[in-house]
C-alpha cells in the first residue's frame, strides 16, 4: 500500500495527483439541486483544543443515511471512516462503523484512485483490483483500507438537497490512528481526492470552505455563500508542485507589536494539529521571548502533564481570561506588509489546564519530526473565521466569536465579526 500522508493528529502531507486518461469515473456527478445552481453547506462543529484536542463535524453517508463524526483536517486529502470490512483496531462499536457493499468499491481503473496514489509498480497491477490506501501519521499510527464511494446527503442553504456520490476511505486496519472518539477524518486538502475538490468538480459547491472554532465548538461551511464581502484579511496561497498544503508566506514574526527579527517564515494551516509547531530555528527564540516577557510577573515554572512549558500564578487560574494579561500578542506579518497580519493573542497560543496552570501551546516541530515546517494548529485558529479559497488561491481570516448559532435567511447569513453583524450576500 502506498503511503498517502503523515501528520500530527491529522494527516500532514499532500497526496500526489493524477488521472487515468479515457477512463470514466464511477464517482459520478449528481444533480446539484432543482435549479442547477451551486450552493453552500453549513455544518455545526463540536470540540475544543483542551482537553479534547480536536474539532469534528457529523456528516451522513449512505442510503439510508448514517451519521459519522469526523475529525476536521485541512492537512490531509483523503476522507476516511472506520469500516466493518471487517475491522482490526477500530475503536467504535460495530453498529457505528461504515458497512461497504460489493457494489461501491472504487477500482484501480477509476481516475479518483490515480489521484490518491503515486506511481508504484506494486500498486494496481490489475485495473479491476480494488483501490487501496494507507495513511501514515507523523506522530504514530496508521490506517489501512480500500477506497469506496457512496452518497453524501447534503442540505444546501438555498433550501434544496443534494446527494453526490463521493470517494472516501474505508479503513479496516487501524493502529493508534488519532482521536478514538471520532469515526474517522474529514480530509479537506487541495488534491483532487479531497471532499472539496470532489464537490466542486460535481458542481455542488464552489471550491471554497471555511471554519470558525472556539472553546465550545463552532461551525464550518462548504461553498462561497458564507464568505464575507468585507473586513477579511487575505494572503496568497503558496503554489508548489511538491507541497499541496494550505501554506502562506513569507511572514515576519512580531511580539508585543514589535519585530522580533524572525523573518521569511512559511506557515502551514493544519486543523489536524491541535497545537502550533515551529521549526528549530524559530521555536527557541520564541520561547525565550515569552519567558523573558513574563519574568517578574508573579509566574513560576511548574511541571504539568498537559504540555512541556507551564507556569503557575499566585493562585490557580480559572480561565484564559485570568491568565491572558500576563502575556503579549504574537503576530505574523505576511509579505512584508503590516496590513496583512494574523494576530495571535495569548488565548491563541496558551491553555489553562485542569490544575489551574497556564501552558504554552507552541511546540517544537523538530522534536515532532516536522523538520523545517511551521504549522499553525487549532489553538491559533480559535476566534477566527478562516477561509480557504481554492478558486482564488488565497487564505483569509476575520476575528469572530464563532458561535455555532448563525442566522441563515433566504438572502443573508450573519456572522458576528469584530463585534458587529457582518452580512454575507447570498443568491
Amino acid at each position: 500500500m502506498v503511503v498517502l500522508c503523515a501528520s500530527l493528529h491529522g494527516c500532514f502531507a499532500a497526496v500526489p495527483q493524477g488521472q487515468l486518461p479515457g477512463v470514466r469515473s464511477t464517482v459520478h456527478p449528481m444533480t446539484v439541486n432543482s435549479i442547477g445552481k451551486r450552493s453552500s453547506v453549513y455544518l455545526p462543529v463540536s470540540g475544543n483544543v483542551y482537553p479534547l484536542g480536536y474539532y469534528s463535524v457529523t456528516v451522513k453517508i449512505g442510503n439510508p443515511p448514517k451519521p459519522f463524526q469526523l475529525d476536521i483536517d485541512t492537512g490531509s486529502d483523503l476522507t476516511w471512516v472506520q469500516c466493518d470490512a471487517p475491522c482490526s483496531g477500530c475503536t467504535l462499536p460495530r453498529d457505528r462503523l461504515y458497512k461497504p457493499t460489493g457494489k461501491n468499491y472504487v477500482l484501480c481503473k477509476d481516475p479518483i484512485c490515480a489521484a490518491l496514489q503515486a506511481p508504484n509498480p506494486t500498486q494496481c497491477r490489475n485495473t479491476n483490483e480494488k483501490c487501496g490506501f494507507q495513511v501514515e501519521y507523523a506522530d504514530h499510527g496508521s490506517v489501512l483500507g480500500v477506497v469506496v464511494s457512496d452518497s453524501f446527503p447534503l442540505r444546501l442553504v438555498n433550501g434544496s438537497d443534494s446527494s453526490p456520490h463521493l470517494a472516501f476511505g474505508c479503513g479496516y486496519r487501524l493502529q493508534n490512528s488519532g482521536p478514538h472518539a471520532t469515526a474517522g477524518v474529514l480530509g479537506l486538502g487541495r488534491s483532487k481526492a479531497s471532499i472539496m475538490s470532489q464537490l466542486s468538480s460535481m458542481g455542488v459547491t464552489q471550491n471554497v470552505f471555511g471554519h470558525c472554532f472556539n472553546d465550545r465548538g463552532g461551525f464550518m461551511f462548504f461553498g462561497a455563500d458564507f464568505v464575507p464581502k468585507s473586513r477579511v484579511t487575505w494572503t496568497p496561497m503558496l503554489q508548489s508542485s511538491s507541497d499541496k498544503h494550505y501554506s502562506s508566506g513569507p511572514a515576519e514574526l512580531f511580539f508585543g507589536g514589535k519585530p522580533t527579527g524572525i523573518k521569511n517564515l512559511n506557515v502551514i494551516f493544519d486543523t489536524g494539529s491541535t497545537y502550533t509547531y515551529l521549526n528549530s530555528g524559530v521555536y527557541k527564540p520564541v520561547v525565550d521571548l515569552i519567558r523573558k516577557d513574563v519574568s517578574g510577573k508573579q509566574l513560576k515554572d511548574v511541571n504539568d502533564k498537559a504540555l512541556p512549558i507551564c507556569w503557575k500564578g499566585s493562585r490557580p487560574f480559572k480561565s484564559m481570561r485570568d491568565a491572558r494579561n500576563y502575556f503579549n500578542t504574537l503576530a505574523l506579518s505576511f509579505m512584508g506588509s503590516s496590513n496583512i497580519q494574523l494576530q495571535l493573542p495569548p488565548e491563541a497560543y496558551l491553555i489553562v489546564t485542569e490544575q489551574g496552570n497556564v501552558c504554552l501551546g507552541i511546540l517544537s516541530g523538530a522534536e515532532a519530526g516536522l523538520g523545517t515546517s511551521n504549522v499553525i494548529g487549532d489553538i491559533s485558529l480559535q476566534g477566527k473565521l478562516m477561509i480557504y479559497d481554492n478558486e482564488g488561491q488565497r487564505i483569509g481570516w476575520a476575528s469572530a466569536d464563532c458561535s455555532p448559532e448563525i442566522s441563515i435567511s433566504r438572502k443573508y447569513a450573519f456572522f458576528a465579526v469584530k463585534g458587529q453583524n457582518l452580512n454575507v450576500n447570498k443568491p
